[in-house]
């Protein structure tokens, strides 16, 4: 783990959606320099499946050793966002650090997206954003360090990204491009970054998403935490990044990356929007490149021969049951590159449970991208493990 400097002393931090998850392990380990934090997110009461509060958040950072200030905000109200900044100016002086964490999700499709929860996604996660931003710039300009983070991903237009859940993509991609725009705008008054997981973060959310069996295949939220410190100690100048959390620390000098999984060499799950092999440190000038347009194939999926995955596939189907499916409760959709690849499925929903090549009966709960080679020894090491 990343040991901490004390730079952030004194520092002010506002974070939406910090009364849990990355969040508040964000807000946690600027705590443990003594940094100020805002926490601004709109649960005052525990939610029976997502525990924590903005209050025993708050509690939770002066035990760390920071200053707290809880805040009740949805993102989506303006006036909220405005009352909550000059709520934090009169207290702590100003604003040095701003972290738009707050996102909604919905992996679906789009004719079953309805209409509210497409709202819901555009305004928290890409509105949210912009107004919030909007509302700290003022304050930021007046910061030594001033840095805007946003957790949204690097913008990779590989339409596979968009298929299963256009809506969502649009809303995480909209928190990206407000990294593009406002770096360019700001260079040189505040450092504007993006950062995301490679591999996928448990969460009491990714819970509810993939269902308890998908924790060990994940690591913690301090992986987020000591790559968002990393990019506090940065000066101004570094901004206009799409940053990797893997990647940033290595360039930190850490090797042993077991520490921040949840179950120790057990294979783990990429993260959404990111390919096979993700650029280091992804960054987009204001004159660069654009991402490439990855060409999808009209031709339909050659049949897949007898191999490893099919293999693989046999044997999970073998090891299916009832209360496996009662436990789990979700459909997978896997896309799978090389040998034997293409779109699998593996449906813990329908009684018995059931897998096969191609798309689930059913929309896909989680879809995965990955080659065969990890897919198998991801299977083949869960099989040895249950």
């Amino acid at each position: 783990m990343l040991p901490n400097t004390g730079k952030l002393s004194g520092c002010t931090i506002f974070i939406t959606g910090a009364s849990r998850g990355i969040g508040k392990a964000i807000a946690l380990k600027a705590a443990k320099d003594g940094a100020n934090v805002v926490i601004a997110a709109k649960t005052t009461q525990a939610h029976p499946k997502l525990p924590g509060t903005i209050y025993t958040a708050a509690e939770e950072i002066k035990a760390a050793g920071g200053k707290a200030l809880p805040c009740v905000v949805d993102v989506r109200d303006e006036q909220q966002i405005n009352n909550a900044v000059e709520k934090a100016v009169e207290k702590f002086g100003g604003i040095d650090i701003l972290v738009n964490n707050a996102s909604a999700i919905s992996l679906t499709n789009t004719l079953e997206t309805p209409t509210k929860r497409v709202d819901l996604m555009m305004n928290v996660n890409t509105r949210g954003t912009y107004l919030t931003s909007k509302a700290c710039i003022p304050y930021l300009k007046n910061s030594k360090i001033a840095h805007i983070l946003n957790l949204s991903p690097p913008l990779n237009l590989n339409p596979l990204w968009f298929k299963q859940h256009c809506a969502y993509t649009i809303a995480k991609y909209g928190m990206s491009m407000c990294v593009l725009g406002m770096a360019e705008e700001f260079k040189g008054e505040i450092a504007v970054n993006a950062l995301w997981p490679k591999t996928t973060i448990h969460t009491a959310a990714m819970d509810m998403l993939g269902g308890s069996g998908i924790k060990r295949q994940c690591r913690k939220v301090d992986i987020i935490a000591d790559a968002a410190y990393c990019i506090f100690k940065k000066p101004k100048s570094f901004t206009g990044n799409f940053i990797i959390d893997e990647n940033i620390l290595k360039e930190e000098g850490i090797k042993n990356f077991d520490v921040y999984a949840i179950a120790p060499g057990h294979p783990l799950i990429p993260d959404f929007f990111l390919d096979e092999q993700p650029d280091t440190t992804k960054k987009m000038e204001s004159h660069g490149a654009i991402p490439e347009l990855k060409e999808e194939t009209l031709q339909p999926p050659p049949k897949p021969r007898s191999g490893a995955v099919e293999e693989t596939f046999r044997i999970v189907k073998d090891s299916l049951s009832d209360d496996v499916v009662k436990a789990t409760q979700a459909v997978y959709q896997f896309e799978l590159s090389g040998e034997d690849g293409g779109t699998w499925f593996l449906d813990l929903k329908s009684k018995g449970g059931n897998v096969g090549y191609g798309e689930p009966s059913d929309r896909a709960d989680v879809v995965m991208s990955m080659s065969t080679d990890d897919f198998v020894k991801m299977f083949s090491e869960s099989l040895c493990v249950s």
